[in-house]
């Protein structure tokens, strides 16, 4: 009866208080309803008609999933390897050596593998997709095997691996610009109506299945378990190292697949410089989104907006006209703001 009370004694504002500090979903969907007022407000209202608006502001909105999909995609793994308490710093490394493998697949010049014994066309297209997905579950699981066998703590293994692909991807590289085929750019820019909507699905898509995965599966359970209490998993009869290498291979696989998107929607790599920076959007979405750096405990779902409230933050950052290396401390202030508001004594 006391409890009742005091909370009918609050009101809206003690309710409100609680779900905010309770429920990490909760309080990211209403930063996220922030960020979309504000980005409302900033594109402004004057236009003809109600009609002009709204395909103004769906056409920028459209833009900001699709050129977020991507690392949106990487930051759905980074939510699982965070979760089993981890971190992967080479995911921005992995999608470059994965995508100059595609590249080299599929590279409709004299020097493409596929090509050379007679492979064209769509067959050679989802045969390089999936050769392509393969190499990066495989540079995914070198990371989980460096920390399961080799007992090296995933801030170096990652640290290392990251140096090390990006490094021999530029190697053998340079010099060699592979032509990407008209064709496979569809992937990502058929159409749908008017709008080039693939990306986005694609991302929608894979966190539907991850959600359901870490819902609904016992890796998805265990997962959580070892984030949460290693030794307790351990002693429950879960394989903890079985768990941590299926996690960074599921960390490979999912980066391969935003390096497949990002071929086939530019239609190029720069391979010293593409994916920089995806391995803090990723950790940013994902611990905006409530998933906790000490490992346990995140929501797909809660990445999602935790992704979506990252691509507006930039994009406000874009039309307010501030500096781009100033835009990386908004970035960083994020992130300690949201493992601030992880821990209950400061709030």
């Amino acid at each position: 009866m006391e409890k009742k009370r005091d909370s009918r004694k609050g009101g809206f504002f003690g309710w409100f208080l609680k779900r905010w500090k309770g429920d990490p979903l909760f309080s990211t969907a209403i930063a996220l309803l922030v960020m979309i007022i504000l980005q409302t407000l900033t594109l402004g209202f004057d236009y003809d008609s109600f009609g002009a608006w709204f395909i103004s502001w769906t056409n920028n909105w459209i833009n900001i999933l699709r050129n977020n999909a991507g690392v949106g995609i990487i930051a759905l793994g980074m939510t699982f390897v965070i979760i089993s308490g981890g971190i992967d710093l080479a995911v921005g490394s992995t999608l470059v050596a994965t995508g100059a493998v595609l590249m080299m697949l599929i590279d409709s010049g004299p020097k493409g593998i596929l090509g050379l014994i007679g492979l064209t066309g769509p067959l050679a297209f989802l045969v390089a997709v999936l050769l392509s997905v393969l190499f990066g579950t495989f540079l995914g699981g070198i990371i989980g095997v460096l920390i399961t066998r080799g007992k090296i703590p995933p801030f170096i293994a990652t640290l290392g691996a990251m140096k090390i692909y990006r490094s021999v991807t530029q190697h053998f590289m340079q010099g060699y610009n592979p032509t990407v085929p008209k064709p496979f750019l569809q992937i990502s820019s058929f159409r749908i109506g008017n709008y080039m909507i693939m990306p986005i699905i694609y991302w929608l898509l894979i966190a539907g299945i991850l959600y359901f995965i870490s819902k609904r599966t016992t890796f998805g359970r265990q997962t959580i378990a070892v984030g949460s209490n290693e030794r307790a998993a351990k002693l429950s009869g879960v394989n903890v190292n079985r768990v941590k290498l299926k996690v960074y291979a599921l960390m490979g696989l999912l980066v391969s697949l935003s390096a497949i998107i990002q071929v086939s929607r530019i239609g190029s790599m720069d391979f010293a410089n593409a994916g920089s920076g995806n391995e803090m959007d990723a950790i940013a979405a994902a611990v905006v989104g409530g998933t906790s750096m000490s490992g346990g405990k995140g929501v797909i779902i809660g990445t999602v907006f935790g992704m979506l409230i990252i691509a507006v933050m930039n994009n406000l950052l874009n039309l307010f006209g501030v500096p781009p290396f100033l835009r990386e401390a908004f970035k960083g202030f994020i992130v300690v703001g949201a493992v601030l508001l992880q821990k209950k004594e400061v709030i």
